[in-house]
Order: structure tokens, then sequence, then C-alpha cells
């Protein structure tokens, strides 16, 4: 169950670069309310990882940039 999204990380995620894919991610997820845990969980990172690669903070680094890409394109 997620509980949504914060209109400040909403917007973060709107102003960083959508060439990220950390913010790729995050759009996605946004769009179709997939929780940060849920997230966080599959990919075996914490919330705080997911949430800065949403805001553009950080981006995945290898070899969690194919299993990123795997979650992202396989949904």
């Amino acid at each position: 169950m997620s509980y949504g999204y914060t209109a400040r990380l909403i917007q973060k995620n709107k102003e960083a670069s959508g060439r990220l894919l950390g913010v790729k991610l995050g759009r996605h997820c946004i769009r179709n309310d997939i929780s940060v845990s849920e997230v966080a969980h599959t990919l075996g990172v914490s919330r705080q990882a997911v949430y800065n690669w949403f805001e553009g903070v950080n981006t995945p680094k290898p070899p969690l940039t194919a299993l990123v890409e795997k979650f992202l394109y396989e949904l």
C-alpha cells in the first residue's frame, strides 16, 4: 500500500533532469503510484537512496543501473 508522494518530492522530481535514470524511475513510480519502499526493497537499497535518485541528487551506479533499467522497463 502506498501513501502517495509529497508535493515536495513531486516538485523536485519535475525540476530534475529527465535524462537521469533515477529521475526517470521517479517519474514512472510517481505516475504509477509505486512506493519508494517497494522500489528500495526490490532493488536492495535504502529508501533514502531511492529518494535521492528521484530528486536527481544521486544516480544509480553499476551494477544497480541494470537492475533499475530492468525494474523500469519490465513494469
